[in-house]
């Protein structure tokens, strides 16, 4: 029978995503906040200005607290190079939250229709990709601390060599 690390089965040591217990907390709170302030929003008002600006913040707040672990999985189950961090994750979520807003102002305005979601969604993703390219192009690997490249320098001039 192979013990962890020594078969089949490695040990996760090398994740490069933090445990999910990291993104608890500020998932938990925007969920509750957006998803709870939504149900207020919708039983304690009336559809004026401020009650509908109020409802795209908590929407934004409930989808991205929704989209958290999702994102976090995402991540997780598809690495890509370099792995995905912190940030990473959250921004993807937050990418979510502004999309649903978005999407709902547009909807409010009558604006919305199949191509813009699809165009909107496609610009987004598009965002993201050049994003993750230009952190591709930035990351080393690890134990590496950029000191590869010595540049030469030219040799000190004398001091008698030096103009007077």
């Amino acid at each position: 029978m192979a013990v962890f690390g020594w078969g089949i089965i490695h040990p996760m040591e090398t994740r490069p995503l933090s445990p999910f217990r990291t993104f608890l907390p500020s998932a938990l709170v925007m969920f509750i906040l957006g998803w709870g302030g939504l149900v207020l929003l919708f039983i304690f008002s009336l559809p004026t200005v401020w009650p509908r600006w109020t409802f795209f913040v908590l929407w934004d707040l409930a989808l991205t607290g929704t989209a958290i672990p999702v994102t976090w999985f995402l991540n997780l189950r598809f690495p890509g190079n370099p792995p995905a961090g912190d940030p990473v994750v959250v921004r993807q979520a937050i990418w979510v939250g502004v999309y649903g807003a978005t999407l709902a102002w547009l909807q409010l305005g009558g604006a919305l229709s199949l191509w813009l979601i699809t165009g909107l969604a496609a610009g987004l993703a598009a965002i993201e990709v050049l994003i993750r390219m230009r952190e591709r192009s930035r990351w080393q690997p690890p134990g590496t601390n950029g000191d590869d490249h010595e540049m030469e320098t030219e040799p000190q001039a004398e001091a008698d060599d030096r103009p007077a």
